[in-house]
This record gives C-alpha cells, structure tokens and sequence, in this order.
C-alpha cells in the first residue's frame, strides 16, 4: 500500500480562484439564474476584471465550452454522483460543469481543474458541498473522456436519446434538425451538423458598402462580398477604429440582408423596412445599401432597449433613418402599402444560431415554437400588407425548424395566393455570393447551414406582391 492509499482520498488544497474562472463561472450563474445571454455579458465581464488577453480566451473557452456541452455534462455528474443533477444545488452544479469541460473537453492538467474547481465551490457553497465536488470531480479524472462517452452512450433511452446525449441537444432539437435535413434528402449530415453546432465559429467582419474598406491582411468570406476576416486577435479594435463601419456580423446575416437589396436594381425614391430590427446589424447594411442606391429606410422595433441598439447599429451611416418602436404586427394596418421592400427577420427560436447562443438550446421547448410561428404569421401579414404591389418581401429566421420555416411561406401563400408569389431565392443567393453556394431543396428558399456553409443556419425566403 502506497503511502497516498494510507493517507485517504485527497484533500482539496487552498488556492488562489484564477480569475478566468470566476469570471466563466459568473456568466454561466447568470445564464441560468437570469436568462442571460452569454454574448452579451461576458464581454462586459472579461472586461471589468482586467483579464490579459490569454485568461480572457481562457474564460470565454470555459463560458461557451460549457454552456454547448452542458447536456452531456450533466449525464458524466449524475452517473459520477450518484444522484440525479436536479438533486445538486444549482451553484454547485454550475461549478461541477465548469470543472467537467476541463476534464473532458480541455488541456487544463486534472489537479488544476480539480483544485480550482474545489476553490470556486467553497464560495458558493458549504462545506459539505466543497467535499462533495471535490469528489465528482475526481471520479470523472478517473475515466478517459472515450470511457465517459461509452458510460453515457450505454444508458440512452434509445438511438435519438443517444445522439442527444453525446451531442449535447435536447432530443426534441435533434428530431426538428433531422427533419430540416430530410426535407433537402441530406439526413445523413445530421450527426455532421450536431458536431458544427458545437464548434465555436469564426468571426466574421463585414465592410458597410460604399462606408469602409477591409484592412489590408482581410481574407474575403467564402461568400458574401462585403465580408471578411482577419488574422487571430480581438476584431473590436478594428470595429472601433473604423467608427462602427466594420462590424461584426454572421455571413449567414449578410446573405439574408443583400438577398433582399440585390435581388433587382434599387430605383431612386425606393422605400424601404426593417421591420423587426433589433439589434440592428442587418439594418445597418440595409442602410448603407439604401444610401448607396438613393433609396430610404425605415427601421423598427417593439422593444426600447433594441431599438436602441439599433439607433447606435445606425449611426455610422449618413443616411437619415426614423427608428420606429411599434408592434410589428399593426404595421401593415398602420401603413397600407407603403413600401417597395421589406426585410422580415422574425423572432424564432435562434436554433440556427447555436453556435454563438448555446444557451438557447436548453431554454426552448416545442411549446415555443408553436408561440413563435403564431407570432411569426402575424408579422408576415403585417409585412404583405406593408408591401406595395410589385415590391419585394425577404422572410427570414435564424431557425432551421420546418415549422418556423417553409411552414410559415406556404402558409402565407395559401392566405395570399391572390397577391402574393415566390421568387427564385435559390437563383438571387448565388448570383450575389463570392462562390457557388452548396444549397439544397426547394429552390423558392435557401437554407443556409453551419456544416456545409460554415455560416448560422439562416432561412431566407423572397416573396413579391403581384403588382396591381
């Protein structure tokens, strides 16, 4: 017997809570305590410790990390603790899924995850919980993460439990993206798909059109022509240098955006909205695509505070752009055919955007979906009513979901088949891209998707009001 086996089970030692990891373990207590949103807070997090700039790579591993794996996690706790994770107080389990992903998922050596994780549990918790993540923790060090995989795989339900369980979705998710990828014949990506939702993407740059060049060591994006990126380091730098005309922004979004602008000639006097803006990015290249053509915009929001946010997304461009802050859902009645296109960017679920927002996974349910597509056919009337005949729609979601997807266009165009037509949305897409798109399914819609495109997975659909 070793001297270690005769001393006991290790005790945890006393150290200094790296700062990085308090900061990870803040944003992942206010995600779950106040519906935070990772991207938003931890910018503000990182930056009010002062973290260098390798613990505030370190913290936004562990934040993001964390919340995309956090299914399978909480699988590895409850099987290593013996007890089911809703049974763990929730700041100590917040702490034992922070000190999972370093086990499992990082380099981080095991005594560090280990201790470290031992001295975030005794602020939050008691002394009794310090021991008791002190021991989970080095259960799950006993076992290489292949073994953990095996564990959690061999006590699924059944096949889409598994690959729920191991691809950290909810199984309901899973089902839905299956079904987005069946209806283009490409089930077989589905497990391809899973691997890119978690993946931390790019970032991706946009030059506002006719506002901002690239930098000179920009790499174009793969498709839309007013993106770009850069080499590693923090792109604020340039976002602030450029006085917000470079701007961070998903190449997915700025496909959706131009699909609308480029889809035909913009006249003079053309006018044009935004109708659910918030929080502004798609607007602002609306706006600079409207200046560049002698056309005007409406932007609008419901919500103070994103409306807001797009005032300030706005205000590099020098075009004159009212903010308005109505429901969407009167524009229509308020403003009869008013305007020659109109860009829909409908509340929905934001499952395409997992990459970015994994947190968004474990908050919806199905029961949302049906709340949103209630709320997304509304919009779309209010849209077809705002449009002029012979002017242009783009419905778009951040959603893969068939029900918040194809499902709304066709019904939309059973409601208004007598004024309303799809346009060959497929066809715009690739004539504006940089390189032929890998699309799929019907082409009166373009399904963008993270694997295949390395983009969120936006839906954009082209509609025209059959002129009177």
């Amino acid at each position: 017997m070793s001297a270690q086996q005769r001393r006991g089970p290790s005790r945890p030692q006393h150290t200094a809570v790296q700062p990085a990891r308090r900061v990870a373990l803040d944003v992942l207590t206010a995600v779950r305590e106040s519906d935070a949103y990772a991207n938003l807070l931890l910018p503000t997090r990182i930056a009010r410790a002062a973290l260098s700039t390798a613990d505030a790579a370190l913290a936004t591993e562990l934040t993001y990390g964390t919340l995309r794996m956090q299914g399978y996690y909480d699988r590895v706790i409850a099987i290593a603790a013996g007890r089911p994770v809703d049974r763990i107080d929730p700041p100590l389990l917040d702490v034992l899924r922070l000190g999972a992903h370093q086990l499992l998922s990082t380099r981080v050596a095991a005594h560090a995850a280990v201790n470290e994780s031992v001295g975030l549990a005794r602020e939050v918790g008691s002394r009794s919980g310090t021991g008791f993540v002190n021991g989970v923790l080095r259960e799950i060090g006993r076992h290489t993460p292949e073994e953990w995989r095996d564990q959690v795989a061999s006590r699924a339900k059944n096949e889409d439990d598994r690959i729920a369980a191991l691809a950290s979705h909810p199984v309901w998710v899973v089902r839905a993206l299956r079904r987005s990828l069946e209806a283009e014949g490409r089930v077989e990506e589905l497990e391809e798909l899973l691997e890119a939702d978690n993946t931390a993407p790019r970032v991706n740059l946009i030059a506002l059109p006719g506002l901002a060049s690239e930098p000179d060591d920009a790499r174009p994006d793969r498709f839309s022509p007013p993106g770009f990126t850069v080499g590693g380091g923090d792109p604020q730098g340039l976002v602030e240098e450029s006085g917000g005309r470079i701007r961070v922004q998903d190449e997915g979004s700025q496909l959706a955006a131009l699909a609308l602008t480029r889809a035909q000639p913009v006249l003079e006097g053309e006018r044009w909205l935004d109708l659910c803006a918030g929080p502004g990015g798609k607007a602002a290249l609306l706006a600079a695509e409207a200046l560049a053509g002698g056309a005007t915009l409406v932007a609008n929001e419901l919500v103070p505070a994103r409306a807001e946010l797009v005032r300030r997304a706005l205000a590099p461009v020098p075009l004159d752009v009212p903010v308005w802050e109505l429901d969407g859902v009167v524009v229509g009645t308020e403003h009869p055919e008013a305007f020659d296109r109109i860009l829909l960017d409908a509340p929905c679920t934001g499952l395409g955007a997992l990459r970015r927002r994994p947190e968004a996974r474990w908050r919806k349910t199905p029961r949302d979906v049906a709340e949103l597509t209630t709320l997304q056919t509304a919009l779309l009337d209010s849209a077809i009513a705002a449009l002029k005949p012979g002017g242009l729609l783009a419905y778009v979601t951040c959603s893969p979901h068939l029900g918040e997807t194809r499902g709304i266009v066709a019904s939309a165009l059973e409601r208004h088949g007598d004024v309303l037509e799809q346009e060959a949305t497929a066809e715009t897409v690739q004539a504006l891209a940089n390189e032929r798109l890998d699309l799929a399914g019907d082409p009166a819609t373009v399904q963008l998707w993270p694997h295949r495109h390395t983009t969120d997975a936006m839906f954009i659909a082209l509609l025209r009001k059959r002129a009177a």
